[in-house]
């Protein structure tokens, strides 16, 4: 199924920042990566996405930590090989909402990828986004 009308409703800018991610299938473990990233959600590219609907937990490398985040998340929307017309724009992957469970986690977490997409973008690019959002 693909969903990819939620792409509309995003509250958070993204990045298009590559990161390792480490999750579990049903008892066989994947590491894929991301596409790009924001306070809310990212997009991982993969050619085996989880059906639209499901809870997983996973790991998030960032470059500025020791230890990956341990993360919930939501499979939101897909692209699955049928959909992906153009390999150039699309990717196979899928879009994933981020599940924090306290206020706490969720303000560590977004002033890491703050600082990422900071570092990575840029300071001046990274305000310039954060205004036309």
């Amino acid at each position: 199924m693909h969903v990819n009308d939620s792409a509309d409703k995003r509250d958070s800018v993204r990045a298009p920042i590559e990161l390792k991610v480490e999750y579990k299938k049903m008892n066989t473990f994947f590491a894929d990566y991301t596409k790009n990233i924001s306070k809310g959600g990212t997009f991982i590219k993969t050619d085996r996405p989880l059906p639209v609907g499901t809870e997983f937990l996973f790991k998030l490398t960032l470059p500025q930590r020791a230890d990956p985040f341990e993360l919930k998340g939501t499979v939101m929307w897909t692209n699955k090989p049928s959909e992906v017309q153009n390999p150039e724009v699309n990717s196979m992957g899928m879009g994933i909402r981020f599940i924090f469970e306290t206020d706490s986690e969720r303000a560590n977490f977004e002033s890491q990828v703050e600082a990422l997409m900071s570092e990575s973008l840029g300071r001046h690019l990274y305000m310039k986004l954060l205004k036309k959002s």
